[in-house]
């Protein structure tokens, strides 16, 4: 894989190309090492996440550059779970981060569980303490903070610090035969409590936790933490570059002390700038409260940026794949803005998805002058971007559906499609012109009543004349009806935990408090051609004039269609935001 750097990461302007192809400052590493021998040459990554939650579009970027990097050197990715905090974790986001990332187009060479290495991690952990460079401590949690100082102040040590290897070794063996409560004690790493790194000043490696495990069940009841655990189970897998996001650079001097300390393999870690993306966040931990709270449907709801969410909103993998390169690989924290991801999409699927007439919000049209029982089969194009998805055929009648907004009963002078008295083209079809406006009791537009040109079949007049507007439209005797759920950002506000409105300050501010309400608009009364009734749960279409449409993968069925609008075919929303 070829992922590009961009230094201007917060250029709005999803047309702008990024720099010529080079490569990354990982990359870069990955070659130096090879070059020096480094590993005998050998690369090996991993894509190690927790099963906590369900991966996101952040997730999708380090998939890429780990397995992209593997792949370029022509070496191996492992897929390792995490797993070392039971409270949070479950078989159910093991079984959809496995699915992600083979839909995603990617597979592990091998699959691991950090709770495969438990037992090799306890006897590390006693290889720590008989060398003095652990010990047990029995302070609280609350002291234990207190004893640890601050960025400007330095720690100090705990008073269980020069407990000797023989006591710390009876009592970690108790810890793990269930001896004690949560938080009586826990295992430290003797380090240095002055150190400016707080990350460095004697840190927890492993605490009790009576609290059964997705895999092993009850067979422990002390689990590592993360820091311990994570460059340990890189050794063991012999994992040549551990790729992980920024906010680890402060841990590496620890994730290298673990390995230096127990003279195992040097697996090396880098660090590169997470994903962050406007309108939307990756923090797994808020993103489940948005489910918990049912503020979303679920974690696939479609305004999710979760690959399951951005699946069933119609994604495709090419799409992500394609974004992750195009953002590149920098050490600079940045926020993207959301039209670039909408951008791949569009990209993708312009080319891949057939052409269908759907009509959102319905506005009957009666073309009075066309015979009452006559149905014709009108030649229509499947898709102009590939000759190879020929044509279909589309019924035409005497009645019609159209959109709602593509007639003014007073149109602005700039408006060019149907209004009184005005001529329009039907797209594959004829020109017509509206001759009256049949309205309800309420004053309401219901229906429209036309005449049409018979001899401009196609769009061509005899006579030459040429019309401004051509609008889609659909023939109401053979049209389905369909839900139609229009998606739009998740975040009202770029960042949603910026001060909104609704607060004071920054500190004030929550992010419940930018949520955008009309992220979801349903529209039930759709009107679709024929062709759409066996449409495929997944299949993607571009509803022509509308934008681009899935049919969803969980609510819709034969006979009851759900279709998920996926991206516009313009960025309606920043037009909309420029004007306010």
């Amino acid at each position: 894989m070829n992922q590009n750097q961009h230094s201007n990461s917060n250029d709005n302007d999803p047309s702008d190309e990024p720099t010529a192809a080079s490569l990354n400052f990982i990359e870069q590493i990955v070659a130096g090492d090879n070059e020096s021998g480094k590993h005998e040459g050998r690369v090996h990554t991993r894509f190690p996440p927790e099963p906590n939650g369900y991966l996101h579009i952040g997730h999708a970027k380090s998939i890429c550059l780990n397995f992209g990097i593997a792949t370029a050197n022509g070496g191996k990715t492992n897929l390792r779970f995490d797993d070392t905090n039971p409270a949070k974790e479950e078989t159910e986001y093991v079984d959809s981060i496995m699915e992600d990332v083979r839909w995603l187009g990617f597979q592990w060479d091998n699959v691991y569980f950090a709770s495969d290495y438990f037992q090799q991690l306890y006897d590390f952990a006693e290889q720590l303490i008989k060398s003095g460079h652990a010990y047990v401590c029995s302070l609280d949690a609350e002291k234990t903070r207190s004893y640890r100082g601050g960025w400007n102040e330095a720690g100090k040590d705990s008073p269980y610090r020069s407990r000797d290897p023989e006591e710390n070794l009876d009592l970690f063996r108790r810890m793990k035969a269930g001896e004690f409560t949560e938080g009586e004690h826990t295992l430290r790493a003797k380090i240095d409590m002055a150190s400016p790194n707080m990350n460095m000043r004697d840190p927890t490696i492993y605490r009790i936790r009576k609290i059964k495990h997705h895999r092993t069940g009850s067979d422990w009841c002390i689990y590592p933490m993360y820091d311990y655990a994570h460059g340990i189970s890189d050794s063991i897998e012999r994992i040549t570059h551990s790729i992980c996001t920024l906010e680890f650079e402060h841990h590496r001097p620890l994730y290298n002390w673990f390995l230096e300390t127990l003279d195992i393999f040097p697996s090396r870690q880098i660090e590169f700038a997470r994903l962050n993306i406007t309108h939307t966040m990756m923090s797994k931990r808020k993103l489940l409260e948005l489910v918990q709270d049912n503020q979303v449907s679920g974690w696939d709801d479609p305004r999710m940026p979760t690959i399951c969410g951005l699946r069933r909103r119609g994604y495709t993998p090419e799409s992500i794949r394609n974004f992750c390169t195009r953002i590149g690989v920098t050490k600079q924290n940045s926020r993207h803005d959301m039209a670039w991801l909408e951008d791949a999409l569009r990209a993708d699927l312009n080319k891949r998805a057939n052409r269908r007439a759907g009509v959102l919000r319905p506005l009957k049209v009666v073309i009075e002058n066309y015979p009452e029982d006559q149905v014709e089969q009108l030649d229509a194009i499947n898709n102009p971007e590939d000759e190879s998805a020929g044509k279909r055929k589309v019924p035409f009648g005497r009645e019609l559906y159209i959109e709602r907004t593509d007639f003014m009963e007073d149109p602005p002078k700039k408006f060019f499609r149907l209004g009184p008295g005005r001529e329009v083209r039907l797209r594959y079809g004829y020109f017509i012109t509206c001759t009256d406006v049949i309205k309800n009791d309420a004053g309401e537009v219901v229906e429209l009543r036309c005449s049409y040109d018979p001899e401009t079949l196609g769009g061509q007049a005899p006579d030459g004349r040429r019309v401004r507007g051509t609008i889609h439209w659909v023939a109401a005797a053979t049209a389905i009806t369909a839900e139609v759920r229009l998606y739009d950002h998740l975040f009202q506000t770029t960042d949603p935990f910026e001060a909104s409105p609704a607060t004071d300050t920054l500190a004030e501010a929550s992010y419940l408090n930018n949520l955008n309400e009309n992220s979801l608009e349903v529209l039930t009364n759709c009107k679709l051609e024929p062709s759409l009734k066996d449409a495929a749960v997944g299949e993607l279409y571009q509803f022509e004039r509308l934008g681009y449409f899935c049919v969803d993968n969980k609510d819709s069925s034969p006979g009851n269609l759900v279709f998920n609008r996926s991206v516009t075919l313009r960025d309606t929303w920043a037009k909309m935001q420029r004007k306010k």
